[in-house]
């Protein structure tokens, strides 16, 4: 510190004197000198005149050691102008940064001292103004100039290490040099000065397993295949060392922890006991199916995913009886029963189970097998057990009709234990409150209580229980389901009315049809139907009946038919049920020939087949039958014409009828013409009664009725036959008339009509 201050007096001697000239700098701040113009009145006369005047500063940079502790304060430098002369006629005033507080200056001599000792890591430099004043006047004599006190840099800082303590891993089985991590320590001091921020690494513990490069702080590992099963964690501890790490130099530490993580280094493996068993269980043959028995577990050094372990049963004596899955939680093997145990079979199972690595890695497969196999032995412990049923449940049938104590069914149920206890059966009353059922409770047989309707219930569902004779505690349940048939009441019968089709052509054994049936009685789709030939067509020379599932076909037994010689077979089928009892029918079945090509398609099966070899064709016997048909139309039109032609003839006016009555009436007058006719002879009382017509209502099947003589004589005569006397008669009245009045056109007509009549 002497030695500074006496060069800073030296410099500033040398200066003053103008024995030496600032350095002249690109920056204003680091320039040794500045420049200033003044105008100055120089002439006598009072011109003014330019002229330049030197003036400067000695410097404008100082220097000042941070953290001085003398006694005294800290010289700093010295502000001088030219235009001072030593005579107290110019004062120097300071502002700016810690002008006051932390720098004073003498305002006569300029001279500068720091008060109060500063660190350069809070403020590296201070800018501050000073200028020259007339003493008297505090006018300034000069601008005020500008100038930077910088505050030197010691060594007062070590380097920090801000981001300690550190964490680190690295797999383990690395080799050597693999990075672990960077560490970086800071320093306060100024980088540009000296040696003072230059940080040097090393490390002080951690040694041999790490290192760490003394420029970088990057740590690696110094040894290789560092295994975590033998040591997981290390604590390394690393220096930051200022000055190049030379002596003297300041120093700071961090703590780096690392931690090796876990590779798939490591193969399960089983403990082996002495009796070469890894795994021993005693397990009840009571344990039910899916239950867990036992767990087994093989050991693996490795820690989370590589420590998983999958299990695995040998094919052997236990594969078909146990399972064994993998507890990922606690990396265990489950083993759990597959399928009921039974003492009285097998007492004891051995077989081996494999624990293997499911992650291996590829670069360890040196270090041996990565699974193991382990002996598990199974003992099963005998549990006195319930009976057992043959069957897990019972469906029986029984028809609606049956008798009352009929024997429907039975149940077996065994002590399956080696004491073999009998068994007892018996009918829960909760499932048949009724009692419609009854049980031996030694044979196990059910029969009927009482008579059952399937109307009522179709179903009945109850439960049998068995108990060991030699310990009722135990017992077993099943459950019998009971149906209630319905009694077959119908035959069978053809699902259709069959005409089965047929060529003349038909070879032997060629099927030329199909049947089925149908029943009545219900369920439809249980019914079975066999079909056979009627006994008395059982020898049938032409056909024969194949029984097929609920179908027959019919099959030809010869080859060649005529139409000619036979059109229609008729084949009486015996059909069958499979019901209770057996219901059976006999059915027709009718088989027509019919003309067929050479492939055997039906061309025709009409009655029209039969004029075919004539040599008509169909066309020319439709057209006969039209001509026919319109001959048949013709005559009868004709006959119509003819006999309405003739019935006009005998129909007359309503005033032709009253003229011939009056007429009548006129001309015949006197007891001649009353005897000659006898009008009661029409009145014959057989035939009033039994034919008597009324006026009231229209007669059906009757002639028209005309109200004359000639009409009434018809409508009587109509009741008669042509044989009958009254017609005899009556002809002989009217030619008798005829003659006495001499007309003889109208009674020509009378005549006609009634000879007409009298014929039909």
């Amino acid at each position: 510190m002497l030695i500074v201050n006496c060069l800073s007096l030296l410099l500033w001697i040398l200066f003053d004197e103008g024995l030496l000239t600032p350095l002249q700098s690109l920056s204003p701040r680091t320039s040794g000198r500045i420049d200033s113009d003044q105008i100055i009145d120089l002439s006598g006369d009072g011109t003014p005149m330019l002229q330049r005047v030197r003036r400067g500063w000695i410097w404008n940079q100082f220097f000042v050691l941070e953290e001085y502790m003398g006694s005294e304060p800290q010289y700093v430098g010295k502000l001088h102008s030219d235009l001072d002369n030593g005579d107290g006629a110019v004062k120097y005033t300071l502002l700016g940064q810690g002008a006051g507080t932390i720098f004073t200056i003498d305002e006569i001599t300029g001279d500068i001292h720091a008060i109060r000792s500063l660190n350069r890591e809070e403020k590296s430099y201070y800018v501050l103004s000073a200028q020259a004043v007339d003493t008297e006047t505090s006018k300034p004599l000069e601008p005020q100039s500008e100038f930077i006190i910088k505050v030197q840099d010691i060594n007062d800082n070590e380097p920090k290490f801000l981001d300690g303590p550190y964490t680190a891993s690295v797999p383990e089985m690395s080799p050597a040099g693999a990075f672990v991590r960077q560490v970086t320590a800071t320093d306060a001091d100024d980088p540009t000065y000296g040696n003072s921020a230059r940080v040097v690494y090393s490390i002080l513990h951690g040694q041999p397993y790490f290192s760490v490069d003394p420029k970088t702080g990057v740590i690696r590992t110094a040894l290789s295949n560092m295994d975590r099963e033998v040591k997981e964690d290390y604590e390394v501890l690393i220096q930051a060392k200022d000055m190049g790490g030379q002596m003297g130099g300041l120093a700071g530490t961090t703590t780096v922890n690392i931690t090796l993580t876990d590779v798939n280094d490591n193969p399960p493996r089983f403990y082996k006991s002495k009796h070469g068993f890894c795994f021993l269980s005693l397990v009840p043959e009571s344990s039910p199916v899916g239950s867990a028995i036992g767990r087994i577990k093989a050991n693996d050094a490795d820690i989370g995913k590589n420590a998983e372990i999958d299990y695995s049963i040998v094919p052997g004596d236990g594969l078909n009886v146990f399972d064994i899955t993998s507890d990922k939680s606690t990396q265990k093997g489950v083993i759990h029963l597959k399928k009921p145990l039974d003492y009285e079979n097998k007492k004891s199972y051995i077989f081996k189970v494999d624990a293997v690595d499911p992650h291996p890695d590829h670069r360890f497969q040196s270090m041996g097998p990565f699974k193991d196999t382990a002996t598990v032995k199974i003992t099963v412990v005998d549990v006195d057990e319930p009976p057992v049923f043959s069957r897990a449940f019972y469906i029986m049938d029984v028809y609606e009709d049956t008798n009352v104590g009929s024997i429907i069914g039975a149940v077996t149920a065994q002590d399956s234990d080696v004491s073999n206890s009998p068994v007892r059966y018996s009918i829960d009353r909760s499932t048949d409150q009724e009692k419609y059922f009854t049980i031996d409770d030694v044979e196990g047989t059910i029969a009927t209580n009482e008579i059952l309707d399937r109307e009522d219930v179709s179903q009945y569902s109850i439960s049998v229980i068995a108990q060991k004779l030699s310990n009722p505690d135990l017992i077993s349940r099943v459950n019998v389901t009971i149906q209630v048939l319905d009694v077959n009441e119908y035959a069978p019968e053809l699902a259709v009315p069959y005409e089965n089709l047929m060529c003349e052509n038909a070879k032997n054994g060629q099927i030329i049809g199909s049947i089925g049936a149908e029943d009545k009685d219900k369920p439809l789709t249980e019914q079975q139907f066999h079909f056979k030939l009627s006994p008395e067509s059982a020898t049938n020379p032409n056909f024969t009946l194949h029984d097929n599932d609920n179908t027959a076909g019919i099959v030809t037994k010869r080859n060649g038919f005529s139409r000619r010689q036979q059109e229609f077979y008729f084949l009486p089928i015996v059909i069958s049920d499979s019901g209770y009892p057996v219901q059976s029918s006999t059915n027709t079945l009718t088989i027509r020939v019919c003309r067929c090509d050479v492939d055997g398609t039906i061309l025709s099966c009409n009655v029209e087949a039969i004029f075919l070899p004539v040599g008509l064709s169909t066309e020319a016997l439709i057209a006969i039958l039209l001509c026919i048909i319109i001959l048949l139309v013709i005559v009868v039109l004709f006959v119509a014409l003819r006999r309405q032609r003739k019935k006009e003839i005998c129909m007359t006016s309503k005033e032709d009828i009253r003229d011939n009555v009056i007429s009548y009436d006129d001309e015949g007058g006197g007891e001649e013409d009353t005897q000659a006719f006898d009008i009661s002879t029409l009145r014959k009382p057989d035939v009033m009664e039994d034919a008597q017509l009324r006026r009231d209502v229209k007669p059906e099947k009757l002639h028209p009725q005309l109200r004359t003589i000639n009409t009434y004589l018809i409508s009587s005569a109509t009741y008669s036959s042509p044989g009958n006397e009254l017609v005899v008669k009556l002809d002989r009245q009217l030619k008798q008339k005829k003659k006495d009045m001499g007309k003889v056109d109208k009674w020509h007509e009378m005549d006609y009509c009634f000879t007409e009549i009298a014929q039909t």
